[in-house]
């Protein structure tokens, strides 16, 4: 489970914390990735591009000669065609590269985090989906007749196939998804995923 610490928490109240009230409709937010890789590799490429482009410009306004590449670049530039494979490519690239840094600062990243109900204002926390998938397979194990399962959670939808070799399978289906929805609730999830629950029998040996 993961916790972590509003960065503009309520004044408490001059009495004890115990006092506090609990909110329990308090928006639950997802929560953002810090991305430090993606933003490391491009402050470090342009910070390697400026201070090359910085460096020649000085050498040219100190009256030496230009860097070979960007004499070579600025030539590339003004013969070849605006249709040529290269630039074509190249500008192609510039904008995948550029989505690709539009979609990680518009997105909050993190989708393996579900974020629960706040109880304080100051306080946020989230469940893992492998945790959550874990408790509700723990919850499905203990119905009876239930042999194994298998539980996927996602942002919306908590996915259980679970093999039964006894009882009547609509008996433990409906036990399951009671089971399950109690289990679900017990998680504190701000968003609850649906359930979807298939029960089947094991499959004959021979």
């Amino acid at each position: 489970m993961t916790t972590a610490t509003d960065p503009t928490p309520t004044p408490a109240p001059d009495s004890d914390r115990d006092d506090v009230p609990v909110l329990a409709d308090a928006p639950a937010r997802r929560f953002w990735a810090v991305r430090r890789i993606p933003a490391a590799v491009v402050a470090a490429l342009v910070l390697a591009g400026a201070g090359l482009l910085l460096y020649d410009v000085a050498a040219v306004r100190a009256d030496r000669s230009a860097m070979a590449w960007r004499r070579e670049l600025a030539d590339a530039l003004a013969t070849r065609p605006l249709d040529d494979a290269l630039i074509v490519g190249g500008a192609a690239l510039a904008v995948v590269l550029g989505l690709w840094l539009l979609i990680l600062a518009a997105t909050p990243g993190l989708r393996a985090v579900l974020p629960m109900r706040r109880a304080h204002t100051d306080v946020r926390a989230g469940l893992d989906r492998e945790a959550a998938a874990l408790a509700l397979r723990d919850r499905a194990m203990e119905v009876s007749g239930v042999q194994a399962v298998r539980v996927r959670v996602g942002r919306s939808k908590a996915a259980v196939r679970a093999v039964s070799h006894f009882r009547a399978l609509d008996e433990v289906r409906a036990d399951l998804e009671t089971a399950l929805a109690a289990g679900v609730d017990e998680l504190a999830l701000a968003h609850p995923p649906a359930l979807n629950v298939r029960v089947a029998r094991p499959p004959r040996k021979g």
